[in-house]
């Protein structure tokens, strides 16, 4: 793949731990690739697959979900239920043919704008080898 390729990602942020995670980073002046558009939620138990597979269905090449770290969740469970609802999420996509590689889950705490730079410039890397994303695309279509 050609080295102008920049993946498109799509982060739904936790409001408490993500998000701060990713506004530290911009504070610190933390370099990293700018290819994830974040869209905060008030807990990443709330996040629905039916938002991941709009994302991937709307041109996205990756989806990245980062929350509170397990235990830590302001909603007691939230961050619980999240991980049991992005695993089924991860094998719907494998049965849809998404690569898994496409999609993220991760933990990062609002005082962790360093790791929240690393996990988006990881991501980007992982993606850029796959090329843009259009299994979803042509599946919903046809």
């Amino acid at each position: 793949m050609s080295e102008q390729y920049e993946p498109k990602i799509v982060a739904f942020l936790c409001k408490w731990c993500s998000s701060a995670g990713s506004d530290l980073a911009g504070v610190s002046r933390i370099q990293y690739p700018a290819n994830a558009t974040p869209i905060t939620v008030p807990c990443t138990g709330a996040i629905s697959p039916m938002y991941i597979l709009s994302a991937f269905n709307k041109g996205a090449d990756g989806v990245l979900v980062s929350g509170c770290h397990i235990g830590d969740c302001h909603y007691i469970e939230g961050n619980y239920l999240a991980r049991r609802k992005m695993h089924l999420t991860m094998e719907l996509l494998k049965f849809i043919g998404v690569e898994p590689d496409r999609f993220r889950m991760s933990w990062v705490s609002a005082a962790e704008g360093a790791k929240f730079a690393q996990v988006v410039t990881d991501f980007v890397n992982d993606l850029q080898p796959l090329g843009p994303q259009d299994k979803l695309k042509k599946a919903v279509s046809t």
